[in-house]
């Protein structure tokens, strides 16, 4: 987790020239590695669109019926 904040805040210098004016802004940025653990978690995983034909038959199946 060190590692991965003060890279982030390396790169942050780097693209913008500032340094994490604050323990909130650094913990913000802690925050990251989270969110991108959990993005990665789910990579290549069958997404909604990789099933046109699934999502098709929800929708004929939710159309409301003539009476």
């Amino acid at each position: 987790m060190d590692d991965f904040l003060s890279r982030t805040e390396a790169m942050i210098a780097a693209w913008h020239g500032i340094a994490a004016p604050n323990e909130p802004a650094r913990r913000m940025a802690a925050d990251l590695a989270s969110t991108i653990a959990a993005f990665e978690a789910v990579r290549d995983l069958p997404r909604f669109e990789d099933e046109p034909s699934s999502f098709e038959a929800a929708l004929i199946e939710t159309m409301e019926q003539p009476q």
